[in-house]
């Protein structure tokens, strides 16, 4: 950790940049103290207050303007490149994961519970970053950003960051369901709790689905839970009211 933002640790190429900010390091106040980067399309009054300063700071720590997502818990992947990225930074486009080959261009996913995923090919030709909360993880974001990269599984590194973790991820039925019902062998990462209700391992569920992938090289601290770790990040289920926390990456 730098700055009181993530720095990940993993075996990705070193051309590959990414930084994960925390909810520290920021001048935003109340609920979403205090570096809450908003929501994808930011209000004029936004930009002007809090989160535009917050994003100054940001932007200080990296190449370019990140290009934003307008984030629905889907599969869609934004591919971003020197041809497109000002009107992506103009317009954030509905997706849920970003891939870029193109060097500079700041790829970036908010989370307040959900996992920001980073993965490179091991060469640093191509990066991508995914928003894996349990609705997109179900639908597929990691395969359609994994098979984004156009790159053999193997040789591709993934970094899986904080999310909420599993003694605080309570769920029902149908968030069991959507996986076991898929794949029988994601039974292992849930615990039953009470009649009905279940703790999910929402990074371990991820981890098992860039192993089914392919992707063997997987980093990331399993002690991380944006709902028990107050101090240092968001979480919507915690606090409801919250700020976003972000996931950059780029190629130098």
């Amino acid at each position: 950790m730098t700055g009181g933002w993530i720095v990940p640790v993993w075996r990705g190429p070193s051309r590959v940049r990414a930084i994960f900010t925390t909810r520290n390091g920021g001048v935003s106040t109340g609920p979403a103290r205090s570096m809450d980067l908003g929501p994808a399309h930011a209000s004029a009054a936004d930009l002007a207050g809090a989160i535009g300063e917050n994003r100054r700071r940001l932007r200080a720590r990296l190449p370019s303007d990140p290009v934003w997502l307008s984030q629905v818990h889907g599969r869609d992947v934004a591919l971003v490149d020197s041809g497109n990225a000002d009107a992506m930074r103009k317009s954030p486009p509905q997706a849920d994961a970003a891939v870029t080959r193109t060097p500079g261009v700041v790829l970036s996913v908010r989370t307040a519970d959900c996992l920001p995923v980073l993965v490179a090919d091991r060469e640093g030709s191509v990066v991508g970053v995914a928003h894996a909360g349990w609705r997109g993880l179900a639908a597929g974001v990691l395969d359609a950003a994994v098979s984004a990269l156009r790159v053999p599984a193997q040789d591709i590194a993934a970094w899986i960051g904080p999310g909420i973790g599993p003694a605080a991820f309570e769920v029902g039925a149908d968030v069991r369901d959507a996986y076991c019902d898929a794949d029988a062998l994601c039974a292992r990462h849930f615990a039953a709790l009470r009649e009905g209700k279940w703790l999910a391992d929402l990074a371990g569920l991820a981890r098992h689905r860039l192993t089914a992938l392919g992707v063997a090289d997987i980093a990331g601290d399993p002690s991380w839970c944006t709902f028990t770790d107050a101090d240092r990040f968001f979480s919507y289920r915690r606090d409801k009211r919250c700020g976003r926390m972000a996931l950059a990456a780029w190629i130098e």
